[in-house]
């Protein structure tokens, strides 16, 4: 559809022309995961198990694609094993930015590259809304507003400062689906809206309801790109051995399984 099309604009200028690991999270059923073949392997995190389990069966059971369930405040990965991620249509309902884009940048090596599009709070229709009294939180004021419960829509400048706080900086930012409206949708061919919409992207114009942000992760940070060990526990950072579909804490014994070849770290077995 025309946002699905708008969107792979987007990602298609903002992506580098190789790399090694991308952290895809929120990949879900791996709607978007066919536009990263410039990367050697892509991991496939979502916090629903089922999605993953479409997305396998898509993409296959195979080293190039690995498939995490997991929390995006925990993430249970190594410092510095990719070189890039992405977070496309997730943001904006994870409650505390803060932590999230801390553990991206944790499991960035040095100058990884971060791909975030967020919810834009100061859109064309919100400032309109806002100046005829029709809604009452205002669209420049630089604080979340959360217009249904975990729905959230950012301020630019606020998002800015959140990936400055994390440890990123911003090179490029792009206004995304200037035709999100339903009388234009309906009666407009979607092929012709995104060709628009591809255009208008590079104009700047950031009144949309959607921006895309390219990000370099900065400051210090371990390199562990050639490595194969991917996996710590959650939360603690402890080393783990694998016995046979089976995760274990060498520190605690803590347990994380393997499902059909699907790592799942949302809770250790048993608990």
């Amino acid at each position: 559809d025309y946002e699905d099309q708008v969107e792979r604009i987007a990602l298609r200028r903002l992506l580098p022309k190789h790399g090694r690991r991308l952290l895809e999270l929120g990949a879900g059923f791996g709607r978007l995961t066919s536009e990263y073949s410039m990367y050697d392997q892509v991991v496939l995190v979502d916090y629903s198990f089922s999605q993953l389990q479409y997305a396998q069966e898509k993409f296959g059971n195979n080293n190039r694609f690995i498939y995490v369930a997991a929390d995006a405040y925990q993430l249970p990965f190594r410092a510095g094993v990719f070189d890039g991620a992405t977070i496309i249509r997730v943001i904006h309902h994870i409650a505390d930015v803060n932590v999230a884009l801390r553990q991206v940048r944790r499991v960035l090596a040095p100058n990884g590259k971060l791909i975030l599009e967020y919810a834009n709070k100061r859109n064309i229709k919100a400032i309109y809304r806002y100046s005829r009294g029709l809604q009452d939180w205002d669209p420049n004021d630089l604080q979340p507003v959360e217009f249904i419960e975990l729905n959230f829509d950012f301020h630019p400048m606020y998002m800015r400062q959140r990936l400055t706080g994390a440890g990123f900086t911003t090179q490029r930012s792009v206004p995304v689906s200037f035709f999100r409206i339903g009388a234009i949708k309906d009666h407009l061919p979607s092929k012709m809206l995104a060709g628009l919409d591809g255009l208008l992207q590079l104009t700047g114009l950031h009144y949309t309801p959607s921006i895309f942000t390219s990000n370099t992760a900065v400051g210090a940070s371990p390199d562990n790109l050639a490595s194969d060990s991917l996996f710590v526990a959650p939360g603690s950072g402890d080393e783990l051995k694998r016995e046979g579909d089976t995760l274990i804490s060498t520190r605690t014994n803590q347990r994380w399984a393997i499902r059909d070849g699907i790592y799942d770290f949302k809770a250790p077995i048993d608990e």
